[in-house]
């Protein structure tokens, strides 16, 4: 996700020691600039070769926290970058340079065009490594009051409407909080089909600029938010997350079914016990069915 820069942060130090040889991920601030680690601006000052999906984002980014280029390449590489710019690439790392790669904001390989580099990498079994920082996903997590002890993260969905409602029809059952990316032009259908589809009751939040001047998270029902996303046209670097499904009672039939399969191999205390943590059903519902499971 894209970040403006951040005028009031301070220089960065001087690399503590060299970088060695390989691919290195490097996260980036998604709003604030002071959002960086002091690893990220080591790797950046003291690598070989700087990889950018966006150069002049990261030459600014640079400058701001005093890190010179002097004289080192900064190559582009985005979702338009063909075979030949991913093979000069390794081919520098077969060498035996360090190759820094910044996304243009946020966790590199996180909806970004870095993944086909780093898979890359890894398939020719060149070293690589990530200096881990911001990303829009979890910062989002951490404000939305939704529960984070489960999470899936499912990226941009389908723009078309059709396509979109099929994708929120997959997610409908999944026991996790669900995390998506959204283009302000789109927040309006999204919701209004995630309150079709998964039921308007369900908690959500929207989160948009985060770290930058305007942050705001806006929590409520899939219907609410439905209902304010109708009326107010919001702009920025958008995040929606959607509470977990309720979990859905188990048929007497589903519990008989994982029974037999766990009789098969345990006692009937320890099938029970199983079964009954499994499906979040009462041991002593389980233990019954399990008694009359085993003597038939």
């Amino acid at each position: 996700m894209r970040q403006p820069a951040d005028p009031t942060a301070t220089p960065g130090p001087a690399p503590l020691r060299a970088i060695p040889p390989g691919l290195h991920l490097v996260s980036t601030p998604i709003g604030a600039a002071r959002d960086i680690t002091l690893r990220a601006l080591d790797v950046l000052a003291g690598a070989d070769v700087l990889v950018a999906e966006d150069t002049r984002t990261l030459r600014h980014l640079m400058e701001i926290h005093g890190i010179a280029l002097n004289g080192r390449p900064v190559i582009a590489y985005h979702d338009h970058s063909g075979e030949g710019q991913l093979q000069r690439l390794l081919a520098l790392i077969a060498e035996g340079r360090s190759l820094a790669y910044a996304s243009e904001a946020g966790t590199p390989l996180i909806s970004d065009p870095g993944f086909e580099l780093a898979r890359a990498v890894a398939a020719a079994g060149l070293p690589m490594t990530a200096a881990p920082g911001a990303t829009a996903a979890i910062c989002a997590l951490t404000l939305s009051g939704l529960p984070s002890d489960r999470f899936l993260f499912a990226g941009f969905l389908p723009a078309s409407a059709s396509a979109r409602r099929t994708a929120l029809e997959d997610l409908a059952s999944v026991q996790a909080t669900l995390i998506l990316y959204e283009s302000p032009k789109r927040l309006a259908a999204l919701l209004s089909d995630a309150a079709t589809t998964l039921g308007g009751a369900r908690q959500a939040a929207i989160c948009r600029e985060l770290t930058k001047r305007f942050e705001e998270v806006i929590r409520g029902t899939l219907a609410e938010l439905a209902e304010v996303t109708a009326t107010r046209d919001l702009k920025g670097e958008i995040v929606v997350l959607i509470d977990r499904a309720a979990p859905s009672a188990a048929t007497e039939d589903q519990i008989a079914a994982a029974l037999d399969s766990a009789l098969a191999s345990m006692s009937v205390k320890d099938a029970s016990t199983f079964v009954s943590q499994t499906l979040n059903v009462s041991r002593k519902i389980v233990y019954r069915i399990a008694l009359s499971r085993s003597q038939d």
